[in-house]
């Protein structure tokens, strides 16, 4: 047996929408990807969405249209994926890290502050593992220092916060449809705004700063003619990977529900165990305090199923528990899991390119030191999960 951690759900309905486009006149840079986008933001509830060929494209169009340039600096979280940090490094900017908030997993808005400085364009919060995080102190530092805010709502896509769904709130807000995240395109990304300006920046900016928009030429040889206006990308996504995502977005609230189920039998397999801690909830939900983190939460409260979708399961060890030897007992019964995420400030090119050290962020430091992301996916079976569940336990009973 053998169970990863996360995994695409694709049936009939969705090979269907794929070949039909197969057999159509337009493979890319035709009807299904305005469709697609124009589906996607009436789901968020946004006016504009500009889909790109991944959710790093994505973020790097988003900073591209916020201004951010050399010499500028963002701040973002060390417990993320690089792209999140990457995205600027390619527009000649400086990322800066705000450390994270033990109680959520997510950057620490009481951290962002003293990182800001003069050169500061933008907060970039990350939404990890489906959790919304709280924007809400963030958006009172953005207008107090006139910053954009781009959400990395790459894991949360279907979430709320406040009763709007993620993806509203922020000047921009990207999620990713990378097989593992709650819809898939295969590879793709998109941006929400409701911002015409960033929408249309964002455009140019996906198809080499190319434009034919008679209003923004500087003149017109015929019908032929366009312009390259600014330095784009040729990151477009197309009709073949826009099909297959018209076709999840379909089934978006069942896969929702199906994680959440999962994650609540966890949480109650595991909610008494003192060596493992559930994921957090979201605001006015139960979590853990700061003193409960590595131990675990005793209370779980059914609401947060309307907030929270479970991008990833995962748990933080109690200290005196060896992480590595979880891991490795877990991959050799089966279990695929994974670590979300080594720390942004550990990799070799933003300690050598930045001056970062490992020894800085000491909550993201701690959260790395004991965090293990477990199976969660809509297509995992009964039978799969409790098989985890036994497993794990097994191994943690091993270990007091």
């Amino acid at each position: 047996m053998k169970i990863p951690y996360g995994k695409q759900t694709i049936d009939e309905d969705d090979i269907e929408a794929v070949v039909k486009v197969l057999k159509s006149d337009w493979l890319t840079q035709g009807p299904d990807i305005q469709e697609f986008e124009e589906k996607m933001a009436r789901y968020v509830g946004t006016r504009y969405a500009v889909a790109f060929n991944s959710g790093t494209s994505a973020l790097h169009g988003a900073m591209f249209a916020a201004g951010i340039g050399k010499g500028d600096e963002i701040i973002t979280s060390p417990i993320t994926f690089v792209a999140s940090a990457n995205c600027a490094v390619y527009l000649g900017a400086i990322p800066k890290f705000a450390d994270i908030n033990l109680n959520t997993y997510c950057i620490n808005p009481d951290k962002i502050e003293p990182v800001i400085t003069e050169k500061t364009k933008a907060i970039v919060p990350v939404d990890l593992a489906g959790y919304p995080v709280d924007l809400e102190k963030i958006q009172q530092l953005a207008d107090k220092y006139n910053l954009t805010i781009i959400e990395d709502a790459a894991h949360a896509l279907g979430a709320e916060r406040n009763g709007e769904k993620v993806g509203t709130q922020a000047d921009m807000t990207m999620f990713s449809f990378h097989p593992v995240k709650h819809i898939t395109t295969a590879e793709g990304g998109i941006i929400t705004t409701n911002s015409k300006n960033y929408y249309e920046k964002m455009l140019q900016f996906r198809s080499h700063g190319i434009t034919k928009d008679p209003e923004k030429i500087e003149k017109k040889d015929g019908p032929w003619y366009y312009e390259m206006q600014t330095l784009g990308y040729n990151y477009r996504i197309t009709d073949i990977q826009c099909a297959l995502g018209i076709s999840q977005l379909k089934k978006i609230d069942k896969f929702i529900k199906r994680r959440r189920e999962l994650a609540g039998r966890y949480d109650e397999a595991f909610k008494e165990n003192p060596l493992i801690t559930v994921p957090p909830r979201p605001k006015n939900h139960s979590k853990p305090t700061n003193s409960e983190v590595f131990t675990t939460s005793k209370k779980v409260d059914d609401r947060f199923s309307t907030k929270h979708v479970f991008h990833i399961y995962p748990v933080l060890l109690n200290k005196r528990i060896d992480q590595k030897q979880v891991f490795e007992k877990l991959r050799e019964k089966g279990i695929l899991c994974q670590i979300h995420y080594i720390p942004v400030h550990h990799q070799p090119y933003y300690r050598q390119n930045f001056g970062y050290t490992k020894d800085q962020f000491p909550n993201a430091n701690a959260y790395y030191n004991r965090e293990i992301t477990i199976p969660l996916f809509p297509k995992m079976t009964d039978d799969e999960q409790a098989y985890v569940i036994k497993t794990l336990n097994k191994i943690l009973d091993q270990q007091k």
